[in-house]
This record gives C-alpha cells, structure tokens and sequence, in this order.
C-alpha cells in the first residue's frame, strides 16, 4: 500500500500532475463519414430530457447519442475481421489499459506534409535515442493534428482523392503488431490509419494488423505536446460495452512534476 500511498500524495501536492489527453464531446466533435452504402458513425448529441421543470422538477438529465467510434475513442479486436475471434470492450485486460506512455513527435514533418507516413525507421531512430518501448506500452503519436479536433472540415482535410491525415506505413504497422511488446497505439488523428489507407495493401494496415494481434489503439488524443517523450502513464477508461467493438474513452496521463 506504501506505493499507492505515496502516488496518491504526490497527486494531491501537484508533484505528479494529471493530463488530460480526451476530445471534449460537443456538436463540433467531428464523426467519421463513410461512402455509400456503409452507413456512418452516429455524431455526438446531447438530448435534455429534465432541466428543473415539468420533466423533471429537481433535477437536471440528458440522454446522449453517440457511435463507438467517434470523439476520443478506443478499438479493441473485433472491430476489425482479423480480430473478430478477439475480445469485446467489455473483456479488455485491465492490465492493458494502465501503463508506460512514450510519445513520438513528428508534428514537424505533418506541418509539412499531412499525408506523412511513421515508418519502421522513424520509430526505431526514436529508440534509438530514448530506448526500446517498454512492455506494455502505449506509443502516443503527436502529429499537431489535435489542433483541428473541433472543426470537421480541418480534421477531415478531404478532397476528391479521400482525407489527408497522417498515418503509419504498412510495414511500420506490422512491426508494431508483430515485433513490441505494446498494449496500443494512440493518435491524434480521427482514426488508427492515415487518411488515404484505404489504397493501402493491406487496406487500413494498422486496423488490419494491430487489431490483429490483440492489440489496441485509441484515437483523438489532445494535449500531448504536455508529455515527456519518455516517464509518464497512461489511464485509458472506456464503458465496458458488451459486444462493443469499442467505447467512448477518457484517457489519462500521470506525469511527474519537477
């Protein structure tokens, strides 16, 4: 208990701050659009059904409206088909969703490029430098997308050829299923693959294999410009959805404070 003694002390006196990494939901909260005939994630609404009146004359309540998969959100296996014999939200390892938080920063090369690719090398470079990632690790990617999180259009960034949003190489995707010790992923994106993934091979690698070897990603991350690239933790709480191919997330980070 001394452990969580101290965790809990270094909290309340500011030596270990809490981060807060979650989109906020509002109407502005940008949902995913697929093409005919695939029907779209439903947005974020918020539905009054009290406000201290004939409905409720004490009390205020809402009810919300929204998909799996849309605002800061995790996926889990069955989401994709080459996890669909994997595990729902609601099964997802307690162990998985607390643990060492390491960020990689390009958002220099994304200012430059939206559709800039992480790569095997770019991340073996970063280990290079800071070490391999720890078992059990999320890999947080700060690409400055989080900037455009409450404007649709800007997060989207689409034109005739599809979105314009960062992602990761096949390759890179694969290395990271098949060759760390990781719990996920995390970005700042909309979605786990870049914009353009869907002409991939596979299509939408890091769905297809990082889904596929019972790992987990979460998306629309904020704030991670606020994380050491190395030292903090990671708290990622979704609803324990049954059957759920993933949950609305808050996601936390603990970082220590000098």
């Amino acid at each position: 208990m001394a452990q969580l003694g101290d965790l809990l002390a270094s909290i309340s006196t500011g030596t270990v701050k809490i981060i807060d990494l979650t989109n906020k939901l509002t109407e502005n909260t940008p949902s995913m659009t697929l093409p005919d005939p695939y029907p779209s994630p439903a947005p974020f609404e918020l539905e009054e059904i009290a406000a201290y009146d004939e409905r409720g004359p004490v009390w205020r309540a809402n009810d919300i409206h929204i998909s799996e998969h849309t605002g800061t959100h995790i996926d889990v296996p069955i989401h994709w088909i080459t996890g669909r014999d994997g595990r729902d939200v609601s099964e997802t390892p307690l162990p998985r969703l607390i643990g060492p938080a390491v960020v990689v920063d390009f958002a220099a090369e994304v200012a430059a490029d939206p559709d800039f690719l992480v790569t095997v090398d770019h991340l073996q470079q970063w280990q290079a430098e800071h070490g391999d990632f720890p078992e059990n690790a999320w890999v947080l990617v700060r690409t400055g997308w989080a900037a455009h999180s409450q404007n649709a259009e800007k997060f989207v960034n689409a034109d005739s050829a599809g979105g314009h949003t960062p992602g990761f190489a096949p390759e890179c995707a694969r290395w990271l299923a098949e060759e760390t010790p990781i719990s996920g992923v995390g970005v700042e994106t909309m979605g786990l693959d870049a914009g353009l993934a869907f002409g991939m091979e596979p299509a939408m690698p890091m769905h297809y294999y990082l889904l596929g070897n019972d790992k987990y990603g979460i998306t629309s991350l904020q704030n991670l410009d606020r994380l050491p690239a190395t030292g903090a933790m990671i708290v990622v709480a979704p609803l324990p959805i049954v059957g759920g191919t993933g949950s609305p997330a808050r996601v936390l980070a603990l970082v220590e404070h000098d």
